[in-house]
């Protein structure tokens, strides 16, 4: 039912907007333009406001609500700094199609454009990072301006939309309506297929011999990860996800070939570069996905589904494009296939080829007591917690070992920065996804690279009283960029250690939390063991691991998917595209 009240101001609308779209969490950070809206947040029980200690974590904390939960997080910070200070979480969200709204406080309409204190062009500032943006400068818009941005970031391709509010318009006093429905002309995003065309690509995959299905975040974002399962399993299709489409498909069923990429599996680079039709769905052919454009899928014809039209055919040739909703494309399919006669190809020795590539085992790696392998604090976690949490990672080395070890059987169980990737998002992430999805156990899986960046949120976590789980492996380096300085700059490691580390422990005591340190490889099982028993407390859990571990496989620069790098560990027969280092 549409909300109408009378004698608003500015402020006050936008809290009964936010209510009426049933926003549950604010994160943000006050400033003297955002007074009158902080003013009304005070008067009101409905909105519980998150005090973070730095802009950019109010925007990592509401794109990870967003992510966890599939709801339009919610940031506010003030004019100037406190915009300038959330354009990387702005960013990071655009990357990765997250549904946001950050209200940016502004100078009064009267002083924009003269250099008033704290002033800067948010619109400007952000235009290459968003979905959309308004400035607000009639008080009578206000209302549909914020009905317009929720409409347009959770629809289609959703993305981060920003409300620049200049002060005078939040003291400013009108009648208020909010819709319950609202319609854009210019933007009408189409949601189903085009009929003819789903035949086509359903035509196409009964007739492949070497079929693929290739999976990204865009099946998560439109909930369509049933659909996904049904189409896969009744086709028998092999299928892989991107770092972003994890837990889309279950990573425990057999036709899962592991995720693809630069550090993708074996299995699912060659699956991809010598299957005959390709089935993308909701991914973007990224190049971490690509690698070289030339020799990616040689001999596949390509079917894209996807809901962002730009999306098609920007980086690879496309044979049958079909836009539309993802999760409304794959039911026609299905109801196709309900109505399909053929059985499609005997793919048995296809299946075979698959399981051949499966058995070199890409992911050994050296069993040790010496030291403590991160590889092995990953698949530790995953069995104690029987892959039962949410897992955010932060950027690096754990980043892709987090994903490679830890088997994701859910959607929205697996939450990191993939597109800007982005140091420093894990933690407030985490707390976000924690107060989204207050019963799981939440896990941020970090560096001591990364960690560092957004230490101060330790501080959030205590006064709201947010329990997450750090596990920090910690091998005092930042340990990507090393593994590159490695491999490719002749050991050359420019300023990539970090000899100076905090006392962890100590650090999560100051700020009120538990510390625990492992350095052993012999106490690790047993610790993370009592860790997983824990619920209700923030731990920071300090591993100290293996300085010289680097993650494979690994695709180099310039390489294509059947250009593999892969460790010492796997076994050494004579594979396609296997380079052992």
């Amino acid at each position: 039912m549409a909300t109408r009240k009378h004698n608003l101001n500015g402020a006050e609308m936008i809290v009964e907007a936010l209510r009426a779209e049933g926003v549950e969490y604010i994160f943000g950070y006050p400033g003297g333009a955002a007074l009158y809206i902080y003013d009304a947040l005070y008067k009101n029980a409905d909105l519980q406001h998150i005090l973070v200690r730095h802009e950019q974590a109010a925007i990592h904390m509401a794109d990870g609500y967003a992510r966890a939960t599939g709801r339009v997080g919610v940031a506010l910070v003030t004019s100037g700094p406190g915009i300038t200070n959330a354009i990387t979480g702005i960013a990071t969200a655009y990357a990765d199609s997250i549904p946001l709204i950050v209200f940016s406080a502004q100078v009064p309409t009267a002083l924009i454009g003269n250099d008033a204190f704290q002033e800067v062009d948010a619109v400007g500032i952000t235009r290459p990072i968003v979905k959309h943006s308004f400035l607000v400068k009639d008080i009578e818009k206000l209302a549909e301006t914020v009905k317009k941005a929720f409409y347009i970031a959770r629809s289609g391709r959703p993305g981060p939309v920003l409300i620049d509010v200049p002060k005078d318009i939040t003291v400013a006093q009108s009648s208020f309506f909010y819709p319950d429905e609202i319609r854009i002309p210019s933007y009408q995003p189409t949601v189903e297929g085009h009929i003819g065309q789903v035949k086509k690509a359903l035509k196409l995959l009964l007739k492949a011999k070497k079929p693929m299905v290739y999976s990204g975040g865009g099946v998560i974002a439109d909930n369509a990860s049933a659909e996904l399962i049904s189409l896969v399993r009744r086709m028998k299709l092999p299928i892989t996800n991107t770092l972003m489409g994890l837990g889309a498909y279950p990573a425990n069923d057999r036709q899962f070939v592991g995720m693809l990429g630069m550090h993708g599996s074996y299995e699912a680079n060659m699956a991809m570069h010598h299957c005959d039709v390709l089935l993308a769905i909701g991914a973007r052919f990224d190049d971490r996905v690509t690698g070289k454009v030339e020799s990616f899928c040689p001999d596949a014809e390509i079917i894209h589904i996807d809901i962002d039209p730009s999306s098609i055919a920007k980086t690879v040739q496309i044979d049958i494009p079909i836009v539309g909703s993802v999760k409304n494309v794959l039911k026609t399919m299905l109801e196709l296939l309900d109505a399909e006669t053929e059985n499609g190809n005997d793919i048995s020795a296809w299946w075979k080829q698959i399981d051949d590539w499966r058995a070199v085992n890409c992911l050994a790696y050296e069993q040790t007591d010496a030291v403590i392998k991160p590889q092995r604090v990953i698949e530790t976690l995953y069995k104690l917690t029987g892959g039962n949490a949410i897992i955010v990672s932060d950027v690096g080395q754990h980043q892709m070992w987090a994903a490679q070890y830890f088997g994701f059987h859910e959607p929205r169980r697996w939450i990191n920065s993939g597109g800007l990737g982005t140091m420093g998002f894990g933690y407030p992430a985490a707390l976000g996804a924690k107060l989204g999805r207050k019963n799981e156990d939440v896990y941020c899986i970090t560096g001591d690279g990364s960690i560092q960046m957004m230490l101060q949120e330790l501080t959030t976590a205590k006064q709201f009283g947010i329990p997450v789980k750090i596990i920090c492996l910690n091998n005092a380096f930042l340990g990507m960029v090393r593994q590159w300085q490695e491999l490719f700059y002749d050991k050359r490691y420019s300023t990539t250690d970090i000899p100076v580390q905090p006392d962890f422990v100590k650090l999560a005591e100051a700020h009120g939390h538990r510390g625990i340190r492992i350095d052993k490889a012999s106490e690790l099982e047993a610790k993370l063991k009592e860790i997983v028993k824990i619920k209700d407390e923030t731990l920071f859990v300090d591993i100290h691991t293996d300085a010289t571990e680097n993650v494979y496989p690994m695709i180099p620069a310039g390489g294509g998917q059947a250009d593999m790098m892969l460790g010492q560990s796997v076994q050494t027969a004579d594979n396609e595209g296997m380079v052992l280092v």
